[in-house]
């Protein structure tokens, strides 16, 4: 029990805004110790800790509007997820040896779990999104998100098994040690050998943040088109500024989601929310590409959407968000959960949109640019990424609206999922929050520009475009498939020993 409680901690604290990112083989290793010749219920009460260790303190932002009731709901429906894995590690270890490779695979599979099950999942805090500083961020370009995971809890089954060698006797605990550890260390460095290009045609792009006015909150109590006053404001506020010789031109202009809060399909104030966007596009003479809520796309009910404008043409093209936010984008259970938060009832059920966000838009100087939208929590999710770098997406933009969660950690958490998707495809990254922290991010992960949170600020850089794709394209697919084939031939090893023994063979 108290390995699976420090083993949360670990992990916890591997992630923004600690950022100790090798505290996360560290928390994995310790689950394994603590399953290790365990019984499956006893794993399952060590993985429980672990969850509620690792998950509750990292989910407090969870708490800014929805309140604590829900807040612990997650926490506790998340912590579900390692408790099955350390029942199913148990099982997989109950010989008392710790298997590194099958209890990688068994995380792999935890994790895979979490991020499609209940209602769509919640692929927030999986291992590799702690790894944006980590020389094993490498490893993303070559196996994915998935296969950074698999090899973060590969290092924790050595550490763990080199812990368990060191306590060997018969004066073989040295060399049981140290095997484990060498290769430990190993999968830990060689990522850092793994090429990340930068090279490419470059765009110089303008991410416009404009923080949140004083009383503005999630029940939108600011009048409408203050928001997209303040947008449209700031991006004058760049023409003025590139007009004069301050600032260079800026090839393509982006605004985060939730910029303008007037529907610009809505009949009624549509003129008035095109005008004005119009105004600022026609000013800073560059596409600009904004996110906000329409009830004209989704017949009816509202959809969460990307808008594309160019200078003297107007609208151009839209992008609906496919993968909605279970519990803030659509509300499952919605008379059970509405007992945990007054906000239930506030959060209407946003209608999904049909197709990848790919949207090619002219730049400045007329060249096509094609960009892969993921709005806010999609870019965890790993389809979502995969299928735009597939529709040929040469620059990744993350429009995000973090005002719902407060000043936690939400926000660099959220930043570095952008950091590690940067690395696995290979392309750069906008991330454009409205309170932050946005920033524009190269493809081998370093970001080249960034603002604070909850502060007006307008960044700006050349971004680097690339077409070439990754190795993770091709193996991301097949990591949980050979996870799942990993974990069913273990657990079904013990039982041919069993069969050999009663017709008189044995195993090796």
């Amino acid at each position: 029990m108290l390995l699976g409680l420090l083993g949360g901690v670990a992990l916890w604290l591997a992630f923004p805004g600690y950022d100790v990112w090798w505290l996360a083989p560290v928390g994995c290793a310790a689950l394994a110790l603590a399953t290790a010749g365990a019984r499956p219920w006893v794993g399952a009460a060590a993985g429980l800790l672990l969850g509620l260790t690792w998950f509750a303190p990292m989910f407090t932002w969870a708490a800014t509007y929805a309140g604590a009731p829900a807040w612990l709901a997650m926490s506790l429906l998340s912590a579900l997820y390692p408790a099955a894995l350390g029942a199913l590690l148990a099982g997989l270890q109950r010989g008392g040896a710790v298997r590194p490779v099958v209890g990688a695979a068994a995380w792999v599979l935890m994790e895979w779990a979490r991020s499609v099950t209940p209602f769509g999942g919640f692929p927030w805090a999986r291992l590799g999104f702690s790894q944006a500083d980590s020389p094993m961020l490498g490893a993303a370009s070559v196996v994915a998100v998935t296969g950074l995971g698999f090899l973060i809890a590969l290092v924790g089954g050595l550490l763990a098994l080199s812990v368990q060698g060191a306590r060997a006797r018969e004066g073989r605990g040295w060399p049981r040690m140290v095997t484990p550890l060498g290769a430990a260390v190993v999968l830990v460095v060689a990522p850092a050998l793994v090429p990340r290009p930068v090279s490419g045609e470059t765009l110089t792009v303008a991410a416009v943040q404009g923080d949140i006015p004083e009383g503005y909150d999630r029940t939108l109590s600011a009048d409408p088109g203050t928001m997209l006053a303040r947008y449209t404001g700031r991006t004058e506020d760049l023409a003025a500024g590139v007009r004069s010789g301050a600032l260079p031109a800026p090839d393509l202009v982006l605004w985060p989601e939730g910029a303008t809060d007037l529907d610009p399909l809505d009949p009624g104030v549509g003129p008035v929310a095109e005008a004005r966007i119009r105004v600022a596009t026609d000013a800073v003479d560059a596409p600009v590409v904004l996110g906000g809520l329409s009830r004209r796309a989704g017949a009816g009910a509202a959809a969460n959407m990307v808008f594309s404008y160019l200078p003297d043409q107007g609208l151009d093209q839209t992008y609906r968000k496919v993968y909605l936010a279970p519990f803030g984008e659509v509300m499952p259970l919605r008379p059970l959960v509405r007992h945990l938060s007054p906000w239930v009832d506030r959060i209407e059920d946003l209608v999904p949109g049909e197709r990848p966000g790919v949207m090619p838009v002219p730049a400045r100087d007329g060249r096509p640019v094609v960009l892969g939208l993921a709005v806010c929590f999609e870019v965890a999710v790993d389809r979502a990424l995969r299928d735009v770098v597939i529709g040929g997406a040469e620059l990744l933009v993350v429009p995000t609206s973090n005002a719902w969660f407060g000043r936690g950690d939400q926000s660099v958490q959220h930043l570095a999922i952008s950091r590690v998707r940067a690395v696995e495809y290979g392309r750069s990254v906008a991330h454009v929050s409205n309170v932050g922290v946005s920033a524009l991010i190269a493809p081998d992960g370093t970001v080249t520009e960034r603002t604070a949170a909850f502060t007006e600020a307008t960044l700006l850089a050349r971004l680097s475009l690339r077409t070439e794709a990754t190795l993770a394209v091709s193996t991301g697919p097949w990591v949980v498939p050979g996870a799942a084939a990993i974990v069913a031939l273990a657990a079904a090893q013990p039982r041919r020993s069993r069969r050999q023994d009663r017709t008189g063979t044995h195993s090796s």
